[in-house]
């Protein structure tokens, strides 16, 4: 059994509170600026055919890491596990800018080497990324702990709109390679900071690693998100391939979930999920996840082609999504701090995406670019009201010795849901453009030839252009329309969280305490941080 030999100081929190943000800004923004520069390094290493695993092997690395990484702090300290998490991902920083030069192979080899490093920058950034969120755990009590998770949903929304002009800005001046090697000094800070500041709470604990049970779950995700990455672009749905992953990702899974059974020291303890709350609030991040990737990759989409913007405008024109989101993760974070109840608002943060979804499916061909920025300020505000509160409740589920592996799954399911979201609204988008005026001129698509069809669309004659942009447009529209059958669910499955008090300090109440127990358990100690 755990137990707590020492308690962080107040005076410490903000200033470890700076390297945590900038620990966030680097896992958040690295997939951001990359895919700016990919163009320039698939032009200079080549292997078109290969390039977009340069992105995957970075979600796989992340997704398969994430829960681990978070057992790894519930079993070793968050401190250390986090810690060598930023190193990691340093280390993969700067061997990915290194790909291809004469200190390995040159730039025949340049595009495998970068794969590869990516994948271990990957495994870095899911320990950076749940390893926040469950330090923030340690050291700020349940009451008070939405204002600092609202600052860093903040983080996140400013990386997602920074990214594509950071990366544009480098690949333009500098080199691709510097997508790479500004994570060096601005991690090296981050490094300092944490190892010199940083005091958490400590726990005694017997370790067992779970090593059987972490197998099967990195060969169960990775499955998966090679299933979401490849059905429908790289192979058939029903293509041999596609089925013998699916087969793969239920058998792993399956085995996991008996394993997990018997382990002393759970990698992902099943146990958690027989919370109603954190059961109910895994499945609403993995809808939030869904919606919000599918947005953010086809609003860009819809910008360049049908709206005319360049790539660099398209990322300037997310800005009143971001800042929707941004404004009310803080709103709702001092909220949640000052009155301790937060059932509320992920109802009403549900209800409001919905209805962003349910206005995007309005875009079309005349659509103007004020009002499809109040579109995107809708479902900005509806994905604030849920970015903090989701790992708030989680976290707030659990008892403190689980709080990494609670904060691992949640991050986990969201990653999950945005990685299924794309493919299937990839696969949405793509069936409704063949069936349009749009499909003879994306036709084949993927690729190099893709890119040609989009410089060609300016070419093309007035009465043609309007046709095929319309289609286009028709396409887009149509992915929000579905979007909206996922998005519903979150209200109806947020109305049913029940609104345990928060705690004054990260002690849980005994697991048999009825809510008038933890409500006088939570008024009758005092925060601690």
């Amino acid at each position: 059994m755990s137990q707590p030999a020492q308690v962080a100081t107040r005076p410490n929190v903000r200033v470890v509170l700076f390297g945590l943000m900038i620990a966030m800004m680097l896992a958040m923004l690295d997939n951001m600026i990359v895919s700016t520069a990919l163009p320039r390094i698939v032009f200079e290493f080549g292997g078109a055919d290969h390039f977009t695993w340069v992105v995957t092997a970075y979600v796989l690395g992340t997704t398969v890491s994430t829960p681990i990484w978070g057992k790894l702090g519930d079993l070793y300290g968050r401190k250390t596990v986090f810690l060598t998490s930023v190193v990691v991902f340093l280390v993969g920083s700067a061997l990915c800018g290194m790909s291809g030069s004469s200190v390995f192979g040159g730039a025949d080899t340049g595009m495998i080497e970068l794969i590869a490093f990516r994948a271990v920058q990957g495994l870095g950034a899911g320990g950076l990324m749940v390893g926040v969120m469950a330090i923030i755990g340690d050291l700020v009590p349940p009451r008070e702990r939405g204002r600092y998770q609202g600052m860093i949903a903040g983080i996140m929304a400013i990386a997602m709109v920074a990214g594509p002009l950071v990366g544009g800005f480098i690949t333009d001046h500098l080199s691709w390679r510097w997508a790479f090697y500004v994570n060096l000094p601005l991690g090296g800070v981050a490094l300092l900071v944490l190892a010199t500041t940083m005091h958490l709470p400590k726990y005694r604990t017997e370790h067992k690693i779970d090593w059987l049970g972490a197998a099967l779950l990195s060969v169960g995700i990775t499955a998966i998100v090679l299933v979401t990455t490849w059905g429908g672009n790289e192979y058939d749905w029903t293509s041999p391939q596609i089925l013998g992953l699916a087969a793969l990702a239920l058998v792993s899974l399956a085995a996991f979930g008996l394993v997990e059974r018997r382990a002393p020291e759970p990698i992902l303890p099943l146990s958690l999920f027989g919370n109603r709350n954190f059961a109910l609030i895994s499945v609403i991040g993995f809808l939030l996840g869904f919606a919000m990737f599918g947005a953010m990759n086809f609003l860009p989409l819809y910008q360049q082609t049908v709206q005319g913007a360049s790539a660099t405008n398209s990322g300037l024109l997310l800005l009143p999504l971001m800042f929707g989101m941004l404004v009310v993760s803080l709103v709702v974070g001092r909220a949640i701090t000052k009155t301790g109840r937060y059932r509320a608002f992920p109802i009403a943060g549900g209800v409001v995406m919905t209805a962003g979804m349910g206005l995007l499916t309005q875009l079309d061909l005349g659509t103007s670019k004020t009002v499809s920025s109040l579109y995107m300020v809708v479902l900005g505000v509806g994905m604030g009201f849920l970015m903090q509160t989701s790992m708030l409740i989680a976290q707030n589920s659990v008892e403190q010795k689980d709080l990494g592996a609670a904060s691992g799954a949640a991050t986990f399911f969201r990653s999950i849901g945005g990685s299924f979201g794309v493919s299937l609204f990839g696969a949405i988008f793509a069936n409704r453009l063949a069936d349009s005026a749009a499909g003879p001129a994306f036709a084949g698509g993927g690729g190099e030839g893709g890119a040609m069809n989009l410089e060609k669309l300016k070419e093309l004659a007035g009465p043609v252009r309007e046709a095929v942009l319309g289609g286009l447009s028709d396409a887009i529209s149509h992915v929000f329309f579905w979007a909206v059958f996922f998005t519903v669910a979150v209200p109806v499955l947020a109305w049913f969280i029940k609104e345990v008090p928060l705690r004054s300090a990260n002690e849980a109440p005994p697991a048999d305490a009825t809510p008038e127990d933890q409500a006088e358990a939570a008024l009758g100690k005092s925060p601690v941080a």
